[in-house]
Order: structure tokens, then sequence, then C-alpha cells
């Protein structure tokens, strides 16, 4: 059955289900107005380094009202595929985001057709009847020509104000429900994030008042090219990049990628790194203007307490990192861990949750308020919903891992930078670090259980080279196990992997390798290819 097919199908019991299960209520209320969900969704925002330091007013409304996560991944290190996981509850290798071109099926055609009609906003929309609200960044190649351009308007949106193709703060085109509005470089009328705000607040003013909402406002903070609003210019002088335990240090017994990069660093990168993180910060002092507005005026409202509260990031970032100077797409902690706080009906204030959470369940939660539809049951985290526990039930069973993919992008001509690395590298700094390659490709299990906190990682090269870190004793990442583990454990976590590279919905939430209701057969291994159900990628 071909996935138009099957999305058509899973539309008609759809209907079917909303109509048995009674979309109209939330769950455990009769005859009560089904709650709102506001989603806020930043851009590249770490939270290893410290990312949500400077977001002070954004701690207090929603960390300390409710609950924060600090176990949340992303299962790609990359904006286009992490956000298309959001939006569909699944793994990239079934929404077939790999990367942030329109051939990697960013806002592709394929996209649109396939993946698109069926998002957890267009359900909310089509099956529950919500009003759906979205402002910012969309994917980043949403308005190519292409692909529709800024008159596609993906369906579900109530109300449409999407910026075209990646993060811009000034000069920058919105479709407005499909029409184009073209913004300038006068802060107080184009300021991006500002803007999102404005939209917001006039949304909630006039939104009507007999329906539920959905709002996902997506900012570009604190995406590059980090230009702060005019009143924070001049913040944190004397903040500079963390110096942690893999700052500036060789990345021995790594990817080659990893290898490559220049240890010490150079001054100038140093320099470059450092104002690079000052300006990220000083960004997301607009973000947290922007909380602060939409709170007060959900309160204002009489909303607040009948609407849940998400914020988190589509992937972390690097600054140094194993002498990396700036990005995101690396296996590690810092570019696949990402803030998550949640405040909302039911939810006791100033909770820490370790539990391993990943935005593939993001969906889940949202239609967990509605009675947990079957819909859930049919996405990768869909089966996860995190209701039960952001009310506080701790008798639940819980996901021990996670999976974490990545699709290397490359040029097929040599970088002019760095001519002796040959083609196939991209990403490349004035001192050839290259931070991308084609064979920078990789798929990794995070497992966090009561005994193990680890990481098991494979990358689709000739080598098909191995990385795998216990972060209870290494939690900067520094020492690659994978010549001293355990062989058994070796064994099981490269099957579990084979397997968790071919799940689709329930099959994604099997038990975990140091689950007690695991079951490993060693003879099954020699019956899968490692790399049989990725996507086709090239090698370096």
């Amino acid at each position: 059955m071909s996935p138009a097919v099957q999305g058509l199908v899973l539309a008609a019991l759809l209907l079917v289900l909303s109509r048995d299960w009674g979309c109209a209520q939330a769950a455990g209320t009769s005859g009560t107005r089904k709650p709102s969900v506001v989603l806020i969704l930043t851009d590249d925002q770490d939270v290893c380094l410290g990312g949500m330091t400077p977001l002070k007013k954004t701690s207090a409304l929603i960390a300390e009202m409710g609950i924060s996560f600090s176990n949340a991944y992303v299962p790609s290190a990359l904006c286009c595929p992490s956000r298309a996981s959001i939006l569909t509850g699944k793994y990239p290798h079934n929404h077939h985001v790999v990367n942030n071109t329109l051939e990697g099926n960013c806002s592709s055609k394929s996209w649109q057709k396939i993946q698109e009609p069926y998002t957890f906003p267009a359900l909310l929309k089509s099956m529950c009847g919500y009003q759906t609200f979205f402002a910012g960044k969309y994917l980043n190649e949403y308005g190519a020509e292409d692909a529709g351009g800024i008159g596609h308007v993906p369906p579900g949106w109530s109300f449409w104000y999407a910026l075209e193709k990646n993060s811009k703060y000034y000069n920058y085109t919105l479709s407005v429900n499909g029409k184009a509005q073209r913004h300038g470089e006068n802060y107080s009328a184009d300021y991006l994030t500002d803007v999102l705000a404005n939209m917001s607040l006039d949304f909630l003013e006039y939104k009507s008042n007999f329906e539920p909402f959905f709002m996902m406002i997506s900012t570009p903070a604190p995406h590059s090219p980090w230009i702060p609003a005019p009143q924070y210019k001049k913040s944190f002088q004397n903040v500079s990049a963390p110096r942690n335990g893999n700052f500036n240090i060789h990345g021995k017994d790594k990817h080659w990628l990893i290898r490559q990069a220049k240890t010490p660093m150079t001054n100038s990168s140093i320099q470059f790194l450092d104002d690079a993180f000052r300006k990220r910060w000083q960004t997301l002092l607009s973000v947290d203007d922007l909380i602060e507005k939409l709170v007060k005026k959900l309160e204002l409202l009489g909303e607040l307490d009948t609407t849940y509260i998400f914020y988190t990031s589509d992937n972390g970032f690097h600054t140094g990192q194993f002498s990396l100077p700036i990005d995101k797409r690396q296996l590690y902690e810092f570019d696949i861990k990402v803030p998550l706080l949640v405040r909302g009906p039911g939810i006791k204030p100033n909770q820490t949750n370790k539990m391993l959470v990943a935005n593939i369940d993001l969906g889940s939660h949202y239609f967990g308020y509605l009675q947990d539809l079957i819909i859930n049951k049919d996405t990768d985290g869909g089966g996860w919903s995190l209701l039960p526990r952001l009310r506080g039930d701790k008798n639940l069973t819980w996901r021990s891992d996670v999976l974490i993919e990545y699709q290397g992008e490359g040029h097929n001509s040599s970088d002019p930078t760095c001519p002796a690395l040959g083609p196939g590298v991209t990403h490349c700094f004035p001192d050839c670090v290259c931070e991308d390659s084609y064979n920078n490709t990789y798929a990794c299990v995070r497992t966090l259980s009561t005994s193990w906190d680890l990481q098991y990682c494979e990358f689709d090269d000739r080598e098909v080279f191995v990385e795998v870190y216990n972060l209870t004793a290494d939690p900067h990442q520094l020492t690659n196990i994978a010549k001293t583990i355990d062989q058994e454990i070796l064994e099981k976590m490269n099957y579990r992997l084979m397997m968790l590279q071919s799940c689709s919905g329930a099959t994604c939430r099997t038990p975990g390798v140091f689950d007690p209701g695991y079951r490993f057969d060693p003879r099954l291994m020699f019956s899968h290819g490692i790399w049989a159900h990725r996507l086709s990628t090239r090698s370096l």
C-alpha cells in the first residue's frame, strides 16, 4: 500500500474514532471545553551550554509554574528533520525529511502531499475543532518556488504567518495566509521576534471564545545571524562560551570529521565563537519578553488556567566542543539535547523530571489531553503520552531509549577553503575545520535506564565506525569505549539499533536493551544489514 493510500485509510479511521471517542470533551471532564495548547519553538537553542540562562521570565512563568524535563532529546540534530518530527510524531526514517534542502524532502512537494495533511495541528483542527495558529519559521525550504512558493498554506491552519525559508530578524517575507508581507529593517515594525509576539497577542484578542486553540510560535532566536534587539546589544558583555570539559580539546577515538578539527583552536576562532555565544543570548532576551507578554495576555483573558504551554527547541548547539567552532548536526549531548518546559492544568509547580523524552512525543501529548485518542498509537512516539506523568502519576512504564539519526551533507567538489580534504565536506571555516560531510551519516541508540546511561552510535562509512559512551562515568563524552565495553552489550546495542532504524509506530516502542521485557536473539543479527533500512546515502 502506497504512503498516500495509507494516509487516506488513516484519515477515514480517524474520522470514525473522533466520533466514537468524543473529541468534544477533555480527558476526565464532562461538557467542558477542551484545553488549549501553546507551543513555543526556538531555533538552535542548546540546554547543555547554559542556553536557558538568559530566560529568567520564561523560567519563572513556565518552569517554576510547571515541569522541566532534564532529558529531552531530538531524533535529529538539524532544523528541518527535527521540526518534521515535531509535526508528525515520526522519526526521520519514517517522515523522510533528512536535511534542510528540497532534495532532502524539506517542505518539498512530496512532504506536502504525503505528510502535511496528517500533522498533529491539521488533525487537531479537522478532528477536534481547534482553532490553529502558526507564526514564525516553519521548515527551512518553506516558500521555495519549486514547492509552491509562499502561496502554499499547509492544510489545517486557521491562521498562517510563516517565514519564507530560514531564520532572519530583518529584511524577510512572511506568508500571511498565502499572501506576501515584506518587512524591512525598522526595529519597531520589523524585528521578527517582536512581530511574532504582536501577531500572537492579536490572535488571542480576536479569536473565537467558543473553541479551543492550538498556537505554534516559532522564533528565529537564537539562530544566526544573531541580531539582537537594540536595547539588548550591550547585554552579557562579560559572558564567554563555557569552557567545559570538552571545550577546545582533540576528539580522539572519534569519527574522522571530529578528529580533523584543529586543536588548540586559533585565537580568531575562539573570539568568533565567544561573540556568537553572546549574541545568541542577546537574541533570547526578546523571546523572554514574548513569553511574558503571552502569559500576561492569557491571564488577562482568563485562559491561562485552561491552557498548556510547551517550550522547547528544534536542536541543540555547540561552541568549541571538541574544537568544532559553531554548529549542530553532531551526535553528542550538546547537539541532541534540548530544553523542554511545560505548564498547564493539573501540573504541579516546580517539578523536574528525569525521564527520557523526545520531540516525537509532543503531538501525542496534545492528543493525550483529548481522551488518548487511538491516533496516538500510529506515530513513533504515540504510545508514550506524557499527560499522566505531567499530572504526577509515577506508576507508569516508560521508554528507556530513543533513536537519533542524521544523514550528512557535503559538496561534490572540493571546498576552496579546505582543498586537501577533497570533495564531500561542507560548512567549513577559514582555518579548514569542516562541520559536516556526506559520511557524517550516523544512527544512535540513546539509552537511559535505572542501570545505564549509554549512547551507542554507528556511522554509514567504509569503516562502519562505532562510538559508545558511558555518560555516568564520562558526561562530556571524552572516551569512546567501543573497543572496551562488554561484547554482549555491544551486540545487543547493535541489534537494538537495527530494530529502531526499521521501526514504525508501535515497533518503535518495544523494550530497550536494559528493560525487563527485552528479548535478544543473536541469530537475527545476521539477517539484517546495519544500514539496510536507511535512506540511500553517499560516502565520502
